[in-house]
């Protein structure tokens, strides 16, 4: 008589379940995005389907058939603060010290449109970024940085036509043709109305200046990414990776990564109708998230940040920004730019994860998740779709709210230690010795303000105004306005005039309250 063997998967559920030692605590074994996480997961939760490669046609396991065994990410750190000289001596060392990228962090009233000598800039000139008012400051910021040689990502979306044409002049001083010239720009300004909030003009001027620079770039500029659609601070106001990925265009961001270039390569490729395939292949930038930093035992960032620079290399980025283990307090000090960068090197270079192409595919869990991503993501773009597109779900509040009752929940969720953070709602410490951070020199300021003003006296005044007054009428009417921005650029106009001229036309946008 022959012994039937018994279902392997039936006799580890009922080990499982009678187990003494599972887990009987309240902590979530969710993902932070809310997906629900079984114990085990084999073949069976994975649907048939013809094997995938690297390089190939929905691009799931990457969009380079060599993966990094080809060449490794871009090491880009995203950096800038007080003055341009300064931020300069920073690009510097970080490109000595092996970065292979650079990545421009605006301060906030260069961020908002505005000069550093408007009374609404006092007290915030490069804290959080470097101050550009005008050419000048560009000039100075990539001094003895050859652009021909290096690609630059700019973090700046209202004002990004702007910053992008002061780039381009700077490269035409330099000799560089703009041809030659390669970089990215965000530029992506929904996401400042669903998310990070530095808009300016309403929706409709704002995306003409994004389809202006999309169209100048693609016939002089043909290198330069001209958009970069951020998921970052979306992800940052608390929305779920799902929601991350709808909006915009650790275990569960590689999955993210993997959905997203698989959503895109099918978008582009069925529902645009793109031939080139080059367009189906979504390339991306990554960088490790400040909401996981903790102000407590600051020390333990170098650890999250570790791990999600793993997760974003297992998921295939091409570029990467690793943040300091001090950013949660003020920038970075030299010291603490150096570490987040020598963590992507550590990565590259000893782990050995780059040795082989997308190693955790085939993963029943990667694999599993992957896909419950990309029908989460699907169902949001039909939500997206049936309020009518972006710029009316921006309208109607639809993404703030969203957003909104993601963060809430994973606060709750922190608040009743079904989750937990390290030095936050659990293992903390009574006392802790400070850290040293980096302070800027109030006397900066002062001197920053007197740079603009300078700049103003000195100039052309006739030439810069005739420039404006050009500008302004260009956007009254129907023109591509960046040849006449770049014009004004050369005239040294500052930022803040060139973007009066535009609000004197366009206007300001008021947000409406969400509830």
């Amino acid at each position: 008589m022959k012994v039937r063997a018994r279902d392997p998967h039936q006799v580890w559920r009922e080990e499982f379940e009678s187990s003494r030692t599972k887990r009987t605590d309240n902590i979530e074994t969710s993902t932070i995005s809310g997906v629900p996480v079984k114990p085990l997961y084999t073949s069976d939760d994975l649907p048939v389907r013809a094997e995938e490669m690297p390089g190939q046609y929905p691009y799931t396991r990457g969009i380079h058939p060599t993966g990094y065994r080809g060449r490794l990410w871009t090491m880009r750190q995203f950096s800038g603060f007080a003055t341009a000289e300064e931020t300069n001596k920073r690009y510097k060392y970080l490109l000595a010290n092996g970065q292979t990228g650079l990545s421009v962090a605006f301060d906030m009233p260069t961020l908002m449109g505005q000069d550093s000598d408007a009374p609404t800039s006092r007290g915030e000139i490069g804290h959080c970024g470097v101050a550009v008012d005008s050419l000048a400051d560009m000039e100075t910021l990539f001094d003895g940085i050859p652009l021909g040689d290096i690609t630059t990502s700019m973090t700046i979306n209202s004002p990004a036509a702007i910053l992008l044409c002061m780039y381009l002049a700077v490269a035409e001083k330099q000799g560089v043709p703009f041809k030659k010239l390669g970089g990215t720009l965000q530029n992506d300004i929904l996401k400042e109305f669903i998310a990070q909030k530095e808009f300016i003009f309403p929706p409709e001027p704002s995306m003409r200046l994004v389809v202006d620079s999309i169209e100048y770039c693609a016939a002089e500029v043909p290198k330069w990414n001209t958009i970069s659609i951020s998921g970052y601070h979306i992800r940052e106001a608390g929305s779920t990776a799902a929601q991350e990925l709808a909006f915009t265009l650790a275990v569960e961001e590689i999955a993210k990564f993997r959905a997203a270039r698989r959503i895109w390569a099918r978008w582009m490729r069925e529902k645009y109708g793109a031939q080139d395939e080059r367009s189906w292949k979504l390339r991306f930038h990554t960088q490790t998230a400040g909401v996981s930093l903790t102000a407590q035992q600051p020390e333990l960032n170098i650890a999250r940040t570790a791990l999600e620079a793993l997760s974003a290399v297992l998921g295939g980025t091409q570029s990467l920004h690793t943040n300091a283990m001090d950013e949660v307090l003020a920038l970075p000090t030299d010291d603490s730019a150096r570490l987040a960068l020598r963590t992507q090197q550590l990565i590259a270079y000893e782990t050995g994860v780059v040795n082989t192409i997308d190693p955790l595919g085939g993963s029943y869990f990667i694999e599993s998740l992957t896909d419950e991503i990309e029908r989460q993501a699907e169902a949001y773009f039909r939500r997206i779709e049936e309020l009518g597109g972006v710029i009316p779900a921006i309208e109607a509040g639809f993404f703030q709210k969203e957003i909104a009752d993601a963060a809430f929940r994973y606060q709750q969720e922190l608040e009743q230690k079904r989750r937990i953070m390290i030095g936050v709602n659990d293992f903390t410490v009574d006392e802790e010795a400070p850290i040293e951070i980096l302070r800027i020199d109030p006397k900066l300021e002062a001197q920053q303000v007197e740079r603009v003003r300078a700049v103003r006296a000195r100039r052309d005044q006739a030439r810069c105004e005739a420039a404006l007054n050009r500008l302004r009428t260009a956007a009254a009417g129907s023109d591509n306005l960046m040849p006449h921005i770049l014009e004004a650029v050369k005239a040294y106009a500052t930022e803040g005039e060139i973007m009066n001229t535009l609000i004197d036309v366009f206007g300001v946008y008021t947000e409406k309250a969400v509830i």
